[in-house]
C-alpha cells in the first residue's frame, strides 16, 4: 500500500465516527473493523464547559490515526478556519478537506477546494481533498500540494456505490504513484471490493456502517471485503472478454467418429 504523507497504514479501511446509536456501538464497530483511520468532524467538539471531551477521549482510545475533516464547510474561508482549529484540537497535520458546492448532492466545489488546498498546503497541512473523479481537477489539486486524492464514489450517504467506474479507473491510471481513496457513496461491502480491485489504496465510509442494523457486524464485513479486494488486485486478475473461452482445453480431448 502506498504511504499517506509518509505514513504506512495497517490496512485500507477509513471509518467515520458520526451517526452511531451509542458510543459503545461506535467503539465495538471500530474494534471489529480493525480500521486504521477514524475521521472526526470538528463540530463534534466544543471548547465550552469541556463539552465533547468524553467523545474525544473515546476516539483517542480507539488507537487509530485521526483524520479531522471540514465537513459542512461551503466556502474557502470557512474550510481554512475549520482546518486550523482542527489542527490545534486534534494535534495532527492531516485534514480531510471538504468544500461543498451543491446541497442536493453534496458535490464538492472544486474551484474552492483547489484554492483551499493550496492555502492549507502552504500552511503545512497534509491535505486529503474530497473531490470528484475529474482528472483536470485532480491534477490541479496535486499541483496545489496534495499528495492524496479522495474522489467520491457517489453522493455522500447515498449508498449507490461506484457510479463512474471509467472515471475512477482512469484516475488510478493517470496518478499511479498518488494514494487514492474512494470517499463517499459506498453502501455495501461489494462496493468496497470494487474500489480495491481497481487498485485504490483505501475506502472511507461512515453511513453504511453507522446506520446498519448491526454496525459492528457490518464493519467486520467491510474489513473482510477490503482485504479481499486488495488481494484480488495484487493477484493480477484476468481481463473481461466479449466472447466465451472454454475453461477446459480441447487439446487431447477424445472425439468419437
Amino acid at each position: 500500500m502506498r504511504a499517506f504523507y509518509g505514513t504506512h497504514l495497517a490496512n485500507g479501511f477509513m471509518l467515520g465516527t458520526a451517526q452511531y446509536p451509542s458510543p459503545a456501538i461506535l467503539s465495538d464497530a471500530f474494534q471489529r473493523s480493525g480500521a486504521s483511520v477514524a475521521t472526526v468532524s470538528l463540530r463534534r467538539e466544543s471548547g465550552q464547559d469541556r463539552a465533547g471531551q468524553d467523545f474525544w477521549a473515546l476516539i483517542q482510545n480507539l488507537g487509530v490515526h485521526i483524520l479531522p475533516n471540514t465537513a459542512g464547510c461551503h466556502t474557502v474561508k470557512e474550510a481554512v478556519t475549520t482546518a486550523h482549529m482542527a489542527r490545534e484540537i486534534f494535534g495532527t497535520k492531516w485534514i480531510k478537506l471538504e468544500v461543498i458546492g451543491e446541497e442536493d448532492t453534496l458535490q464538492p466545489d472544486v474551484f474552492g477546494l483547489t484554492e483551499a488546498a493550496r492555502i492549507l498546503s502552504d500552511d503545512g497541512f497534509q491535505v486529503f481533498p474530497y473531490t470528484t473523479e475529474d482528472l483536470v481537477v485532480a491534477g490541479k489539486l496535486v499541483d496545489a500540494g496534495c499528495e492524496v486524492l479522495m474522489p467520491w464514489g457517489a453522493p455522500i450517504g447515498s449508498g449507490q456505490g461506484l457510479n463512474n467506474l471509467f472515471g475512477l479507473r482512469a484516475m488510478r491510471a493517470h496518478f499511479p504513484d498518488i494514494p487514492l481513496v474512494v470517499d463517499a457513496g459506498i453502501g455495501l461491502p461489494s462496493h468496497a471490493v470494487q474500489a480495491m480491485e481497481l487498485g485504490y489504496d483505501a475506502v472511507l465510509l461512515n453511513t453504511a456502517v453507522a446506520k446498519a442494523g448491526d454496525p459492528a457486524q457490518m464493519a467486520q464485513a467491510f474489513a473482510a471485503a477490503i482485504t479481499a479486494g486488495q488481494m484480488a488486485h495484487a493477484a493480477d486478475p484476468m481481463e473481461a472478454r466479449d466472447m466465451a473461452a472454454p475453461s477446459t482445453p480441447l487439446l487431447g480431448k477424445a472425439f468419437l467418429s
